[in-house]
């Protein structure tokens, strides 16, 4: 099962401030333990949305919108995808996961688990998908 921990974007993280030595310090150690227990798939922090876009689609049209995006609450500052056995485990890591906005201060963080390829029928279309996945783990 694949959950990924989602960090809203704040001000300061539009912005382009960059988090504190110690919220770094602390992110470090939660993803060496990750990486030990061998559940880490990936992390990121993201750019600032005045450095991105967005496309709009309308009807067969797309427009590209660029940044920023006034709205932070509707916002992703960063990631971190794991791999676990159950959601259990999932609530678990994510409950250990460094407050974003530094301890003491009010705020929250969005876990989602992932689809995997067995949540979909089996179809033409979705077979696609299957091929593609096992040729990129090749």
């Amino acid at each position: 099962m694949r959950f990924m921990i989602i960090v809203k974007a704040t001000k300061d993280s539009e912005a382009g401030v960059m988090p504190k030595q110690e919220l770094f310090a602390a992110m470090a150690t939660y993803h060496e333990e990750l990486v030990k227990a061998g559940v880490l798939l990936d992390a990121s922090g993201l750019q600032p949305t005045s450095k991105g876009w967005r496309v709009k689609y309308s009807g067969k049209k797309r427009g590209v919108i660029d940044g920023p995006f006034a709205e932070t609450k509707e916002l992703i500052a960063g990631y971190t995808m794991i791999q676990v056995k159950t959601k259990e485990e999932a609530v678990e890591w994510s409950r250990r996961f460094p407050n974003p906005a530094g301890e003491g201060v009010d705020t929250e963080i969005e876990v989602r688990q992932l689809f995997e390829m067995e949540d979909f029928e089996k179809n033409e279309a979705t077979d696609r998908f299957r091929k593609m996945e096992a040729e990129r783990k090749k």
